[in-house]
């Protein structure tokens, strides 16, 4: 299986919203013994984690599928799981879906275009914003005081129900792990 982090690569985006899915990536590094398999043509930060691989893509979240096509491709993997950060849930909130629209997410978006939307999602509520048009510099922002208080517990219940993912059904998880908010 090939589970992606969605995120921007570089410090000025490591611990801004849009970059939870690189997180999660980061603590299932941290737990697991992971060898690290990058070849530049990935395109993104690959790790082998058991049978299983890692992907951080580094081509920016609006072109992130480009990295997920070839790491799939390279490696003949089937199943796919994204994480990322979802402005339709409110902070805290954990969600699983299988398939689905975009709904306006680039890096989704890309990926979707890339492979189909046929994959596994770890939607990661981020909130949002007063208004619509702030929308860009609100994903792009640190979590506040607040909910940097609560991050690292999240991730890590994020990053506990993709162990889970890798050995039961979405549904089965869904049903076990999803968190309405923190």
């Amino acid at each position: 299986m090939l589970i992606v982090g969605l995120g921007n690569p570089g410090s000025t985006y490591a611990h801004t919203r849009h970059n939870i899915g690189f997180m999660v990536i980061d603590e299932l590094c941290r737990r697991h013994s992971v060898q690290n398999v990058s070849k530049s043509s990935f395109e993104g930060e690959l790790f082998k984690m058991g049978s299983h691989f890692l992907l951080k893509p580094l081509t920016f979240m609006n072109l992130s599928g480009r990295s997920v096509l070839t790491v799939k491709n390279f490696y003949k993997i089937d199943e796919v799981i994204v994480i990322h950060d979802d402005l339709d849930l409110p902070f805290g909130a954990l969600r699983f879906k299988s398939g689905g629209g975009h709904g306006g997410h680039n890096g989704l978006k890309s990926t979707d275009a890339a492979i189909s939307p046929e994959y596994i999602r770890v939607r990661m509520g981020i909130g949002k914003p007063e208004h619509k048009s702030q929308v860009a510099d609100y994903v792009l922002h640190s979590f506040g005081s607040d909910e940097q208080k609560k991050l690292a517990d999240w991730i890590g219940k994020a990053a506990d129900a993709v162990e889970m993912l890798l050995q039961n059904s979405c549904s089965d998880v869904a049903a076990k792990c999803s968190l309405k908010g923190l």
